[in-house]
């Protein structure tokens, strides 16, 4: 099982508990490039144009919902 798939495990199982870091290593295997930070929000975008709006949390995870949002898209 390669990094990716680990990460991506870790996402589809508990969202909650992705950190932020994570999130953003996974969007970098995956292929998505970062456009630009515009205050606290960091903007990504898929090759397909598919644009995602990412925020780090207080306790420096991911919020779940981006995760489920990213991963819509991924799968």
């Amino acid at each position: 099982m390669t990094k990716r798939e680990k990460l991506l495990a870790k996402a589809r199982n508990h969202p909650k508990g992705l950190g932020f870091a994570e999130l953003e290593t996974l969007l970098r295997q995956c292929a998505w490039s970062f456009e630009h930070q515009t205050g606290s929000h960091r903007i990504w975008r898929s090759s397909a144009g598919i644009v995602l709006s990412l925020q780090e949390g207080r306790d420096g995870k991911a919020k779940s919902y981006q995760v489920e949002q990213f991963l819509k898209h991924v799968e």
